[in-house]
Formats: structure tokens, sequence, C-alpha cells
């Protein structure tokens, strides 16, 4: 059984992007590429706003299925200029990510979907 859903504010991105910003099977939640992106498409100019404004927009959808950042396993991000922000990106990721910490992939890449995005964020958390 699969069900899709997203953070209410985010709802209209299924439609509008024909995917599941959540994929639920039971055990295991995906979430698709989040990032800094507000409900009206826009995004912080400041690097450190952006990855905070991605870890809310992630944690909306994490509460939407009932479960917090302890119930992430898997984190890939996707980074425009990863080296230059890399320590503002881990500052705020560990405002947020606490030990046991879920396994991390960073992959720098040249741009996102999302003009001016620096981060995209994957995520597999556990419904245990």
């Amino acid at each position: 059984m699969k069900k899709t859903f997203s953070a209410a504010a985010f709802a209209h991105y299924e439609s509008a992007w024909h995917f599941s910003p959540v994929l639920d099977t039971g055990d295991f939640l995906f979430f698709s590429g989040v990032t800094g992106t507000h409900p009206d498409g826009s995004l912080a100019e400041d690097p450190e706003a952006q990855f905070r404004d991605a870890f809310e927009f992630l944690q909306a959808h994490l509460a939407a299925a009932g479960l917090g950042f302890g119930a992430v396993v898997e984190l890939t991000s996707y980074h425009v200029a990863l080296r230059r922000h890399l320590a503002a990106f881990q500052r705020v990721k560990d405002d947020y990510i606490a030990a046991p910490y879920p396994a991390w992939t960073a992959i720098g890449v040249s741009e996102l979907i999302t003009e001016n995005a620096l981060i995209e964020l994957r995520v597999i958390a556990h419904r245990s």
C-alpha cells in the first residue's frame, strides 16, 4: 500500500510538479527533493537561512506524517557550491538532526531544479 501526502502549505506541489512530496509505503517514507523554497516559490538569499528553510520544510512534511527528525534514517544533500557553504549547512543540520545520526551523503552539483536554490534534501524515514 502506497500513500502520498505533503504538508498543507506545499500541497500544490503534487499537482504542479507531478511527484509525491512524501511517499508512505507503510514502514518507510520517502521525501522528494526538499529545498528551502517558500510556499510562494521564493527563496531566502542568505545561504544559512535557505538551509534552515529546507529543514523547516522537511519538518512540516515529517509532522504531516506524524513523525519527527528521529525517524530519519537516510539523508542525501545536494549542494550548489558545496565547499563554500558546507560549514553553514552543518551548523543548521545539527540544529535539527541529533544522535543517533542517520546515514548522510553530501553531493556537490552545478544547479538544482529551483533557480537560485543552494540545497536539496532527499530523505528516507522509518516508521517504527
